[in-house]
């Protein structure tokens, strides 16, 4: 038995798309053998490494065929799947980060298991940083648009915690605060779409959770035509991959463009 190597998690397989976001930013893809058949970031991994998992389901078999030393998750959702991978043996790490604050913890967390925590610190603290600028530079005006955004649209759904944090952060008022602290989907359900209505949003940013958004649907709803984002053309969407997942993207990408749309409405005033 060699008393020298590598004592960090060797066979990685993550359930979800934001811990492998994560791990080719540290430049450790190389421990992952499987991942979920939703990830779409970075493209590469899709072309890489297998798919083991949808976000409910995974291949069992599959999984431990791949003998992996850690399997990654996130939420109660996947408890299961969680169970099962237990039951034979695996070591399983789930995570249940929903804000801002939590994706910066999965991630410094992440790169500490892997020998890279100097790297997900310096990491998180530029995204940190280019937060800040975007924050500071909404502030330049004392405008502030109400923001509806929609997860989905049968039934209609709220923005997450991280999402709603992401708008406010990028200079909007989320319509919606008050349901991004439920964790759970169904408590995020809006089940009068007249409320929507009467909250009349500024702006509406949709992100139909894989599904390809339909702005039709929206314009034949009853009365909310009378709403100033549709009055004004100001519906927007954003893909998934982008600012459903918490992790990288949303912190980056999701909320650059988030605060884009925001300043294009100021810019029309």
């Amino acid at each position: 038995m060699s008393l020298h190597g590598d004592y960090f998690p060797k066979r990685i397989v993550c359930l979800t798309e934001e811990p492998t976001e994560t791990l080719y930013l540290l430049g450790e893809e190389h421990r992952i053998v499987g991942i979920s058949g939703f990830t779409m970031r970075p493209a590469r991994a899709r072309k890489e490494k297998p798919k083991v998992s949808a976000f409910t389901t995974a291949d069992i078999g599959k999984i431990t065929a791949l003998q992996p030393d850690l399997v990654i998750g996130f939420s109660d959702i996947q408890a299961d799947i969680a169970r099962e991978l237990i039951a034979n043996g695996i070591t399983v790490w789930i995570n249940n980060h929903r804000s801002v604050e939590e994706i910066f913890d999965m991630m410094v967390q992440l790169g500490s298991m892997v020998g890279k925590s100097e790297q997900a610190i310096t990491l998180v603290n530029q995204i940190r940083s280019d937060i800040g600028k975007i924050n500071e530079a909404s502030q330049r005006t004392a405008l502030k648009p109400k923001v509806y955004f929609e997860e989905w649209y049968d039934p209609l759904i709220s923005g997450s915690r991280w999402v709603s944090e992401l708008i406010e952060l990028a200079g909007g008022i989320d319509i919606f605060k008050e349901k991004g602290v439920a964790s759970l989907a169904k408590d995020r359900i809006i089940a009068d779409h007249n409320e929507v209505v009467i909250r009349n949003p500024d702006i509406i940013i949709a992100s139909w959770c894989g599904k390809k958004f339909k702005k039709e649907k929206l314009v034949a709803r009853t009365n909310w035509n009378q709403i100033n984002a549709m009055k004004n053309d100001f519906v927007f969407d954003l893909k998934s991959d982008i600012i459903l997942q918490p992790g990288p993207a949303a912190v980056t990408e999701g909320i650059a463009q988030i605060a884009s749309i925001i300043e294009k409405w100021k810019e029309k005033l």
